[in-house]
């Protein structure tokens, strides 16, 4: 009858244990508790010093807007031969003040600005030596973020539509493995006068999708904290290298002992 009891006891202690690790594993537990109605500001990347811009300018007038689209060719070596392909477009490496240098204006502050913003401010600039209808096109070609941790996929990932939140981040990464910490998440940032911030997330909470963070910036850096299960199996392993190693020696050290004492 003891044993019955035990083994029950045992039992239930593992349903307990198993309902509690589920508890942790869902996204967005309490989504049915959060204000659906709630509006928030739609998100619009900024420019930052070392961020790389793609700027052109398309005009009724074509011969008009070559000046302000400087382009590079591209020399690829083929055969011991020189191929060159076609032009790409300049890109403008934006410096630690957040300026430019823009062919025909100079040097311009974009540094802050949003991608319509800045267009904005070129277009009216161009407008003194442009006529009629013209279009400026701004784009972010180093839009970046990186995703470390307990992840499937760890790794650096370049955005093309510049704009991703935590969730895409980590789709991005393969998601997180069975070790990784839903709501042990860290968003590392680093912004335009050099501060960094550390923000802790938690992927469980629903409310997540209302944080100011959780639109992620360029260059922004999300790392996975390890579960309990994984600290504690690099701890078993740490030992069991130790021991290992503590046993080679010691088998070691009575082999010579041993021979020693034979002679």
């Amino acid at each position: 009858m003891k044993r019955i009891q035990s083994l029950l006891a045992f039992a239930l202690l593992l349903i307990v244990a198993s309902c509690s690790s589920y508890k942790q594993v869902p996204y967005l537990q309490n989504s049915e508790s959060i204000d659906n109605e709630q509006v928030v500001e739609l998100y619009d990347a900024r420019i930052q010093p070392k961020d790389l811009l793609t700027i052109t300018v398309n005009s009724e007038n074509y011969e008009s807007a070559i000046p302000y689209n400087l382009t590079v060719a591209t020399i690829q070596s083929a055969s011991m031969r020189s191929v060159t392909s076609q032009p790409t477009l300049q890109t403008y490496l934006v410096d630690n003040d957040g300026n430019i240098e823009f062919p025909g204006l100079g040097v311009l502050h974009v540094g802050g600005l949003t991608k319509s913003e800045s267009e904005e401010m070129i277009k009216k600039k161009l407008s003194v030596f442009l006529k009629g209808n013209f279009i400026v096109n701004v784009r972010m070609v180093n839009y970046k973020i990186t995703v470390t941790g307990e992840v499937a996929r760890p790794n650096t990932y370049t955005v093309s539509n510049e704009k991703v939140n935590v969730f895409e981040a980590l789709a991005l990464a393969g998601d997180l493995t069975i070790y990784g910490r839903r709501d042990g998440v860290k968003l590392i940032r680093e912004y335009s006068d050099g501060t960094k911030q550390i923000v802790p997330l938690n992927l469980n909470d629903a409310n997540i999708i209302y944080s100011p963070y959780y639109y992620l910036q360029q260059n922004d850096v999300l790392y996975v904290e390890p579960n309990q299960t994984k600290a504690q199996n690099s701890e078993i392993g740490n030992m069991t290298t130790i021991w290992f190693s503590a046993t080679s020696v010691l088998v070691s050290l009575a082999s010579l002992l041993f021979n020693i004492l034979k002679r």
